[in-house]
């Protein structure tokens, strides 16, 4: 630089300093006529231009620099700086950066290049940057300040709140940034905190909305239903279209009971945002608990029609539905939540209470025993008991007297008090001919619910169809102890009785030879023939359980399993004591693998003759099939307790060698 040249750069320093920049920059031109490219008159100008605010100057003048001095890290720092303030964040960047590659020991440009990034939304490198920064300057507050926000702009509100958490503790009286401190402990749901400071931030400053908001739904969080509600009214005077806060604020009406106003904030909120399923949801459960299930129908409907996949919102809507007795659309939806967890205990009880209330009497009888099997229920046991009496008289009317004498006898094993179930079996057995269950159980019917004239009126009509001919067993006398010469009616009556006293006999004769020349043929193996024979004197003796059990074994011989097994439930239909019957039955279904339904079978054996050996070995097989070591080894020896047989005792002793 020449002295001329220097004399005029003085000129510009003290002409800079008085703050006639216009002078000063006048003077530096003038230098640069009379030296040509200086870098430090280039310096000086764009220092000059840059508190001028002529902005796009100073970038020519820097840029002059740079091609004179490229390798001057603080003038790229500078034209970043202007860049910056320009709003041209990708220029400004550049150059923060080509300063980093010629200088990375100067820590203070690490906090330009995380600013830029933060502007331009890379939080992920303004962050890495920040901290960068603050590994040397760790006490700049600045710094940490913006690293806190690029935390929060970046989701990670933990670590924004535990950054400003530093800056608030090392200096609360100078920390200024409550409303953002706030906004992060909200997010981290330190919903305590986050009052405490969002009430610091609207003390400074009563106009921010947002500090409102944020404070409503913390105090709504911790329950502070009436600090919340008044912070509603204030975000509301000043900002009357916020409708995206509507829904908040109805859900807070709705959880203080104020339900009408609750309904009106959804329907607003709706009305912006139609397609909120919350809303919808959330508004049926305010007509729900108001009882206007038509309108909580309506608002679910509208709620899953957005969002098919809420099984609560199913669940609440087949509710209602159940409510209003509407089933078929209760079951309908109780269904669609089983089909995603077929295991909801609550819904699989609905459901089976739904179906109850539709006389589906078997699927509820279904669903209440698969429920059974997960817990015990008392409501569960009784709607069971009820159901499996109702089922029985369906079946009464259906004529399925079989299927009906069962249902009955499981209701009045599990204990009911119903006399109607012992109604239903009395009628069964009658329908049967089996003539002393049914008073039995007309008795009981009758003892247990003696005010109804239905079950002593059907009682006596039973017993007048039953009782037998009056037989005449003494001759009447004349009042003179002669006999008389002619008593006609008396006559009439005793030649009745013979002769139907005759034909019973002759059937009970010709029944014996028939089951005879069955029993013969059987031994000649002529089992056509022994089964046709058998079911002629069936027709003579209808409820002969023990020729039913013979056409039974027959079946099961010629492998008919089908037709065995319905002989076999037919004599334990007549006689539901009769413990071969159940034993073979239960044989029958061991074959076909259902170890379950043969089980049940030989239990039953059990219960009618505790001393019935082969029960317990067949019932030790069963478990040893399912692998329950214990309880086979139990019945393998009580069979041994009880069993005569021999030749099976060595072989059991063999199993338990091996099951213990």
């Amino acid at each position: 630089m020449t002295p001329q040249a220097n004399t005029l750069y003085q000129q510009a320093c003290t002409l800079e300093y008085q703050k006639d920049l216009q002078g000063a920059a006048n003077k530096i031109l003038e230098a640069l006529k009379l030296t040509g490219d200086d870098p430090m008159l280039y310096t000086k100008l764009a220092g000059i231009y840059t508190d001028m605010d002529k902005l796009d100057e100073a970038i020519a003048a820097y840029d002059k620099v740079i091609k004179l001095r490229p390798n001057d890290a603080f003038v790229y720092i500078s034209l970043g700086s202007i860049y910056e303030t320009m709003g041209k964040y990708p220029e400004a960047l550049a150059a923060y950066n080509n300063a980093l590659k010629i200088f990375p020991e100067y820590k203070y440009n690490y906090l330009n290049i995380a600013n830029v990034q933060y502007q331009l939304k890379d939080y992920k490198s303004a962050i890495e940057n920040y901290n960068m920064f603050l590994s040397t300057y760790s006490q700049h507050s600045e710094a940490r300040k913006n690293l806190a926000g690029t935390y929060l702009a970046n989701n990670n509100p933990d670590k924004a709140a535990a950054e400003y958490e530093i800056l608030y503790q090392r200096n609360p009286q100078s920390f200024d940034d409550y409303v953002n401190f706030g906004f992060a402990l909200f997010e981290t749901k330190n919903y305590e905190k986050a009052a405490e400071m969002l009430e610091k931030a609207i003390e400074k400053d009563p106009e921010n909305t947002s500090a409102h908001v944020s404070l409503a739904l913390s105090y709504q969080e911790l329950e502070k239903n009436d600090l919340a509600l008044a912070q509603y009214d204030v975000i509301f005077k000043q900002k009357p279209n916020l409708q995206s806060l509507r829904f908040d604020y109805a859900n807070l009406l709705a959880d203080m009971d104020k339900n009408t106003e609750a309904i009106d904030q959804y329907k607003q909120y709706v009305t912006s945002f139609p397609n909120d399923g919350r809303a919808y949801k959330n508004m049926g459960l305010v007509y729900k608990r108001t009882k206007d299930y038509t309108k909580a129908i309506q608002s679910y409907e509208k709620a899953i029609s957005l969002n098919i996949a809420d099984a609560d919102l199913k669940k609440d809507l087949a509710s209602c539905y159940h409510i209003m007795k509407d089933y078929p659309n209760a079951i309908k939806y109780y269904d669609e939540v089983l089909a995603v967890d077929n295991k909801d205990y609550d819904v699989k009880i609905n459901k089976a209470i739904a179906l109850h209330a539709m006389n589906k009497y078997e699927a509820a009888i279904e669903l209440y025993n698969d429920i059974l099997t997960v817990k015990s229920s008392d409501i569960v046991e009784n709607n069971l008991t009820e159901a499996l009496v109702a089922q029985g008289h369906e079946d009464l009317k259906l004529h399925n007297y079989s299927k009906a004498t069962d249902e009955f006898i499981k209701a009045i094993s599990r204990g009911t008090k119903d006399s109607f179930a012992y109604y239903g079996l009395a009628k069964a057995y009658r329908a049967c001919k089996i003539n002393d269950k049914a008073t039995e159980y007309y008795e009981k019917a009758i003892a247990m619910d003696p005010e109804k004239t239905l079950y002593s009126d059907e009682f006596a009509e039973f017993i007048s169809e039953t009782a037998p001919s009056q037989n005449i067993n003494e001759t009447p006398v004349s009042d003179n102890g002669q006999l008389p010469s002619v008593v006609i009616e008396d006559e009439t009556k005793a030649q009745e009785t013979t002769a139907q006293e005759t034909q019973e006999a002759e059937k009970l004769a010709k029944n014996k030879d028939l089951i005879a020349l069955a029993d013969a043929n059987y031994k000649e193996k002529k089992y056509e023939d022994s089964i046709k024979n058998y079911q002629e004197a069936l027709k003579l003796n209808p409820s002969d359980e023990v020729t039913l059990l013979k056409i039974g074994n027959i079946y099961k011989l010629q492998d008919d399993e089908k037709n065995a097994v319905d002989f076999y439930k037919k004599a334990i239909f007549v006689n539901p004591s009769y413990a071969d019957g159940w034993f073979n039955l239960g044989l029958v279904y061991a074959s076909q693998k259902d170890v379950t339904g043969s089980k049940k079978c030989f239990e039953r054996v059990i219960s009618i003759d505790p001393q019935y050996a082969y029960a317990y070995y067949a019932l030790g097989l069963a478990y040893e099939t399912e692998k329950n070591k214990e309880e086979a080894v139990k019945n393998y020896n009580l069979f041994l307790k009880y069993t005569k047989d021999q030749n099976a005792i060595q072989d059991v002793q063999d199993k338990l060698k091996k099951l213990q």
